[in-house]
This record gives C-alpha cells, sequence and structure tokens, in this order.
C-alpha cells in the first residue's frame, strides 16, 4: 500500500538539511530504484521552486510499504529526523486516485 509520509522542518534547519541531503537521497533512490517511490519533495518556505536562504518547512514522500508499521519505521530512520532536520513526522496511509 502507498504511504504519505509529512514531515516538518525544525526552524532554521537549511544548514543541516544540505549537510544531511545526500544520505536522505540515497534512501529515497534505494526506493525508486525498487519501484516502490511515487514523489517525494520538500516545501519551500516561499513561494518559489528555489527558496535560497529561507529553505524549506518540510517534505512530502509517497511510497509503497508493507504496513503502516514498516512505514513509520522506515520513515523514523530518515536521515533528517536523525540529523534533527524534522521536528515532526506523520505517516498516513494513501490511496492513489489520479493519474
Amino acid at each position: 500500500m502507498w504511504y504519505a509520509i509529512m514531515a516538518e522542518d525544525t526552524p532554521n534547519s537549511l544548514e543541516k538539511r544540505l549537510a544531511t541531503r545526500p544520505e536522505h537521497l540515497s534512501r529515497l533512490q534505494d526506493l525508486q530504484n525498487a519501484g516502490r517511490l511515487l514523489l517525494a519533495g520538500p516545501f519551500p518556505s516561499i513561494d518559489s521552486t528555489d527558496p535560497g536562504p529561507a529553505g524549506f518547512s518540510g517534505s512530502l514522500i509517497v511510497a509503497e510499504f508493507a504496513s503502516l508499521e514498516e512505514a513509520t519505521t522506515w520513515a523514523n530512520q530518515d536521515p533528517f529526523v536523525t540529523a534533527g532536520v524534522y521536528h515532526q513526522v506523520t505517516v498516513k496511509p494513501f490511496r492513489k486516485t489520479l493519474p
């Protein structure tokens, strides 16, 4: 089943986010290589695709896991969690309808 992983950044997280990004992207690439990643990306803090020093307010990942427990465990082991980029992570079942 698909699961939406919605994460909120801590204030002033940009420096930590940039330092930890390669490890974070590596885990996402593993999901993509396995055909289990629907989409992933950050929420810019301002209305711009490149927010510069304003940074990001969080992220959204939609990926396939065997259970809510597995998705939650995976999300809580993300390098952005362990590095303190995210202060809150919510995982919910997601049903893809379109396209």
